[in-house]
């Protein structure tokens, strides 16, 4: 089998797809990647066997077949090239001949009857998103899944496609956070999956800012196909808690705050705190906000910022980890913190767009 392709093309198209690979996979198929030709299109595959992301790439040739060949080994080979076309020259036996201007290179490979089979979009629902708002939903939400892996149904973010919209919520029991978007679809169509951590960050990689995608859900697993790519993820299996009874029903004090003075004071306060010692309190008075750290063996760091606010006074303690991550994550100049007392959760949201992030304040001796 023999076919050329542009460096650039192809480098891309494995970029796209290494990822998922791991460094230390117990399957040597599972190191390599599938390369298969049909005709004028290159189709390469990855898998770990819970996610699969195949790009298609237009390559020069009229056969058809395949191998499979080593991803990281390969892309460290094609990155090195120069700029032109390569030719891949492939026997019977897996063994590829790889040559590009002046360089050469033969790659062993192993048959493709090995490689585990790779899932199709086969569901009854198509739903249509725009690639860039999809992405941006999974950024507002994906830093609040739990790392705890004995609570499982939290390791991922819930995709509920339900009353005409897309609910997307991410948990691990201290802070939850939520972003919704109107899609069309049937109302048979409703569903709820959780879609892992790994396969939201994948996503996160190669989603674009732009563009149609397309996600079918079935069974076990969902498949999200946009440009020329297709990625197929197992789902976390199990029932999502109800994290509508977490979100207080109303607050009594309300604060406006400039998202980014709050976010930079934040980061120099929690230069003083420690793994052990993470905690910093923050008191809304009269017009302004006074943010304070004090960790034992370490010192001290306050900030204070002047804020529009006239309610009651205000002590709140939080890990500022938990204030700092939506903030990083929303591009908005404002967002408004709502709050009933220092022991009850706090509200933070953003104006314009349907964003909700619920903080619970830690409970300081």
């Amino acid at each position: 089998m023999k076919f050329s392709i542009v460096r650039t093309k192809l480098l891309d198209a494995l970029q796209a797809v290494q990822n998922v690979v791991s460094v230390k996979s117990t399957l040597q198929i599972l190191s390599n990647a599938l390369i298969k030709v049909e005709g004028d299109k290159l189709h390469l595959t990855t898998t770990d066997l819970d996610i699969t992301v195949k790009c298609t790439v237009e390559s020069e040739g009229d056969e058809t077949g395949g191998t499979t060949l080593p991803i990281r080994r390969l892309a460290g080979i094609v990155r090195e090239l120069p700029e032109g076309k390569i030719t891949f020259d492939i026997s019977d036996e897996d063994v590829a001949e790889v040559r590009c201007g002046s360089s050469f290179f033969k790659i062993i490979g192993l048959p493709m009857r090995d490689f585990p089979p790779v899932p199709v979009p086969d569901g009854k629902v198509c739903y249509r998103m725009d690639q860039g708002t999809f992405r941006e939903m999974l950024r507002k939400t994906s830093y609040a899944a739990s790392q705890d892996e004995t609570r499982h149904v939290l390791n991922g973010v819930l995709m509920a496609f339900k009353d005409g919209k897309l609910t997307m919520v991410a948990t691990d029991g201290r802070r939850l956070a939520l972003v919704e978007q109107e899609v069309e679809f049937p109302a048979e169509a409703e569903i709820e999956m959780i879609l892992p951590s790994k396969a939201v960050n994948e996503l996160l990689h190669i989603l674009k800012d732009e563009g149609d995608l397309k996600i079918y859900a079935h069974k076990s697993q969902a498949v999200f196909e946009f440009g020329n790519i297709m990625m197929s993820s197992k789902l976390i299996d199990g029932v999502y808690p109800n994290y509508r009874q977490v979100i207080p029903p109303g607050c009594d004090e309300r604060v406006v705050l400039e998202r980014e003075l709050l976010l930079t004071a934040l980061r120099r306060v929690s230069l003083v705190t420690t793994d052990k010692s993470n905690s910093t309190r923050l008191t809304f008075s009269a017009n302004q906000l006074t943010i304070l750290t004090n960790t034992p063996d370490i010192g001290e760091a306050r900030e204070t910022m002047p804020v529009k606010y006239v309610g009651k006074e205000i002590t709140v303690t939080f890990n500022p980890e938990y204030v700092m991550d939506p903030l990083r994550n929303i591009d908005r100049d404002e967002v408004t913190f709502e709050m009933n007392d220092g022991h009850s959760p706090a509200l933070i949201k953003c104006g314009g767009i349907p964003f909700l992030y619920v903080l619970m304040p830690l409970r300081i001796g």
